[in-house]
C-alpha cells in the first residue's frame, strides 16, 4: 500500500527570507526557502511547477501536468535558537478517487509514490540537508 509521509528536515540553507514576514497570510507560517528548494529540484527532474504561494497554514507548491490536483504542503517551525525545522508532504493521498471532470475512477497511488520517491532523493542527496524523519503523522505536535 502507498504511503504519503511527512519529510522532516533541517538545513541553514532555509532561512526566514527577507521580506518573508510581510507575505505570510497567518504569523510564524515560515518555509518559504524550503518551497522554493523544492519547487527548483522538481523542475530539474522535469516537473512543471510554475509557482509557490503563502496559505494560512504554510506554503503552496502547485504542480501542473498531473491527473488530479497535486502539490506539496510545505511548513515550517521557528526554533528557539531563530532556524526553521521544516517539513513536507504532498496534497492528494495514494488512493482511487472519483474524478468529476474526468469522469472515471483515478489511481493516484503511482503518481503519489513516484513525486514522494523524488522529494526523498532531493533532500537526501544533499549533504546540507539533515533529514530528521518520515512520518505519517505531523512532526510539529
Amino acid at each position: 500500500m502507498a504511503e504519503n509521509l511527512f519529510i522532516h528536515v533541517r538545513s541553514p540553507q532555509f532561512p526566514i527570507l527577507p521580506g518573508e514576514d510581510e507575505e505570510l497570510v497567518n504569523e510564524g507560517t515560515y518555509g518559504k526557502a524550503f518551497a522554493q528548494y523544492l519547487q527548483a529540484g522538481l523542475i530539474e527532474r522535469g516537473y512543471k511547477v510554475p509557482s509557490i504561494c503563502c496559505e494560512d497554514w504554510g506554503w503552496w507548491v502547485g504542480i501542473k501536468g498531473q491527473p488530479f490536483e497535486l502539490g506539496l504542503l510545505v511548513y515550517a517551525v521557528r526554533k528557539v535558537d531563530g532556524s526553521l525545522d521544516c517539513c513536507v508532504t504532498l496534497s492528494a493521498e495514494p488512493e482511487r478517487r472519483w474524478s468529476w471532470t474526468r469522469f472515471r475512477f483515478i489511481d493516484r497511488a503511482p503518481r503519489v509514490d513516484a513525486l514522494n520517491a523524488e522529494l526523498r532523493q532531493i533532500v537526501e542527496s544533499d549533504p546540507a540537508i539533515q533529514v530528521l524523519g518520515y512520518t505519517d503523522g505531523f512532526p510539529f505536535e
